[in-house]
């Protein structure tokens, strides 16, 4: 039989609640930190496509606004992944095994960030015409490449959180049978 199979029949909704909120956490936290970063590399584009003209600390209100969209993604992730966790499991899931999957969804989720970033500056690069004439960016090559960074980082990070949570909760489920040897 598999690992732990009689001990994973009790109930754990102690363990659920933590899931749920830890997922809600690492979005607020990933969405600062990235939001942070990204203000960093170009302050422009939160200046351009948020018209924060008159912000003088462009990086703390990219905190704030990272934090909150990283709250309103981690509470949607936190949902789907927790409800998957508490259906397949029969809510008997250690805190332990779910956080696991939740790291590695969110480093899927950053790994998306980078590749966003760097298909935006590849495309950035392919016809800066294109980019010039679509967007605001500002003058001259290396920050138009840092403008699209950002702007592409933002998506990769979006596109990249929907496909880890539905490939997550699969993987889950099927890490979780594994583990009862079913």
């Amino acid at each position: 039989m598999g690992i732990g199979v009689e001990g994973e029949t009790r109930n754990r909704p102690l363990a659920l609640a933590a899931i749920g909120l830890v997922g809600i956490l690492a979005g607020a936290v990933l969405g600062g930190a990235t939001s942070v970063v990204n203000s960093l590399i170009s302050k422009d584009f939160f200046i351009n496509v948020y018209g924060w003209e008159n912000v003088t600390e462009v990086w703390r209100s990219a905190l704030a606004s990272g934090i909150l969209a990283g709250l309103i993604f981690g509470i949607i992730f936190s949902l789907i992944f927790t409800t998957v966790v508490g259906f397949v499991s029969k809510a008997a899931c250690p805190f332990g095994f779910a956080f696991l999957h939740i790291l590695v969804i969110y480093l899927v989720v950053i790994a998306f960030w980078v590749l966003g970033g760097l298909i935006a500056i590849g495309l950035a690069t392919l016809s800066p015409e294109f980019i010039r004439n679509t967007y605001r960016v500002p003058e001259g090559f290396g920050p138009m490449l840092a403008f699209v960074w950002v702007g592409g980082s933002g998506n990769g990070a979006i596109w990249g959180g929907l496909a880890s949570v539905i490939i997550g909760s699969l993987i889950f489920r099927a890490n979780w049978r594994r583990r009862l040897g079913t």
